[in-house]
């Protein structure tokens, strides 16, 4: 029998633990270039700088998944945070679990709404991306430098994000 992973909408409240949603609303709206266009500011803390890391700026294309769809294994970044800003409105899948240990109990799945993105707190474990319906590209802000920045870890006993769960 499967083990299936509920998945939920994905809130700011509900992600805190993790990061940050970076979406619109709520955010501070400044006015500039004449008033002609509307910055909407500090959307997510870029957490990069441990060991002499840099902000990078990245163009990720990912694949489209298929549900349902087995998640195998989780990974995260101890030395900087992971930021996704999705450049069209299709929804994707994220699976995070707390920093610090990986407890398999603690897994959760979350929805976007298509144009929210996520950022990974430094050390949140995380599936790689869950891109759905079709190819989809992301900026991604995160880490380079030296120092190693990326861990992977198998879990015990697989989870499965299916149709029935988006529901």
């Amino acid at each position: 029998m499967m083990k299936t992973l509920a998945i939920e909408p994905l809130t700011r409240a509900a992600f805190r633990p993790f990061g940050d949603v970076i979406e619109l609303d709520g955010a501070k709206q400044i006015p500039i270039n004449l008033g002609t266009t509307i910055r909407f500011h500090d959307l997510c803390k870029v957490d990069v700088t441990d060991e002499g890391g840099r902000t990078l700026v990245n163009l990720f294309r990912g694949q489209p998944r298929v549900l349902p769809f087995e998640v195998k294994m989780m990974e995260r970044h101890p030395l900087g945070s992971q930021a996704f800003i999705p450049l069209d409105e299709r929804p994707y899948l994220v699976v995070v679990a707390p920093a610090g240990e990986l407890d398999e109990s603690k897994i959760r799945a979350f929805v976007t709404r298509g144009w929210q993105g996520v950022n990974y707190a430094k050390g949140v474990w995380h599936h790689p991306l869950i891109a759905l319906g079709k190819v989809s590209d992301f900026i991604v802000v995160d880490r380079g430098g030296d120092g190693l920045n990326l861990n992977e870890q198998d879990l015990r006993e697989s989870l499965w994000l299916t149709q029935e769960a988006l529901r």
